[in-house]
């Protein structure tokens, strides 16, 4: 998908497939078939039961037939970036050094798009292999306004996700995220900063704090992703560009009374507007 010897700038051939610019630089090492299965099935029993650990997961396992041992699981959920009773990718951890900021939604009434949005990352199994998701998800309307792929957790493509949501919705007045090294890092908060959006952080191993976000990932996995079986990182793209449209644009939520994202985003906005 790649070609490092092509004519072609790496940075322009990672656009044309839609990853992350930064994570192309990065060389992976190689899965095993067996491992690859393995964490696909780690992050079905993880969705399921989120306060498992290793030991448990390694139970269930068992009980499915396969032989593993905990410290394999753990090192498995580890790559993936899961821990128990705490549904995120491996972001709960901050850098050094990096400032951790106070929760701000903690009895804020949420009831207007763009007065608060959320991010977060998940893992995204493949047929072989796998790549991050990373979304950016208004709090109030449920809507997706941008997501993005790498095949590391890094920062940059999470700078890449908010850019993209600010450049078509404007700015939020809060971004909520978790404690992870992506959110917390100097680039990322100093982004925030520059663009006036105050910054509100998950009390760590709170994974409710934005629970709104982890429903997301719940539908777009048993909706699309385990359904698919995608081969490469451009399927996932063009999958992930249809299902997200779809959420949006059809999939009516409980939550909005039956209406979908869009309706209740968009036909919010004049109201504010008018104010």
């Amino acid at each position: 998908m790649i070609d490092r010897n092509h004519p072609l700038p790496i940075s322009k051939q990672a656009k044309a497939v839609g990853i992350s610019r930064g994570s192309v630089y990065y060389l992976p090492r190689p899965v095993s078939e067996q491992d690859q299965e393995l964490m696909r099935l780690i992050d079905r029993l993880h969705l399921e039961y989120p306060f498992a650990g290793s030991r448990m997961l390694r139970d269930f396992l068992r009980l499915g037939g396969i032989k593993v041992g905990r410290k394999h699981v753990a090192t498995l959920m580890k790559r993936m970036g899961i821990e128990a009773l705490y549904r995120k990718p491996r972001t709960t951890k901050p850098g050094a050094g990096h400032r951790i900021y106070p929760y701000l939604l903690r009895n804020l009434k949420v009831n207007r798009p763009n007065q608060v949005w959320a991010m977060d990352i998940t893992y995204i199994p493949m047929a072989r292999g796998f790549v991050y998701l990373v979304a950016v998800v208004d709090w109030f309307t449920r809507r997706t306004l941008s997501w993005q792929i790498s095949v590391t957790m890094d920062t940059h493509f999470c700078l890449e996700a908010v850019e993209e949501a600010i450049s078509h919705y404007g700015t939020p007045e809060i971004m909520n995220t978790d404690q992870g090294g992506q959110f917390t890092s100097q680039a990322f908060t100093g982004f925030m900063k520059e663009q006036e959006i105050k910054i509100s952080m998950d009390g760590k191993g709170s994974w409710r704090d934005n629970v709104f976000i982890e429903r997301l990932w719940r539908s777009v996995k048993y909706e699309d992703i385990y359904l698919r079986a995608y081969d490469s990182v451009s399927e996932v793209k063009t999958g992930l560009n249809k299902y997200f449209n779809f959420y949006n644009n059809r999939r009516p939520h409980s939550s909005l009374d039956g209406k979908t994202p869009d309706q209740v985003y968009f036909n919010s906005l004049p109201q504010i507007e008018a104010a």
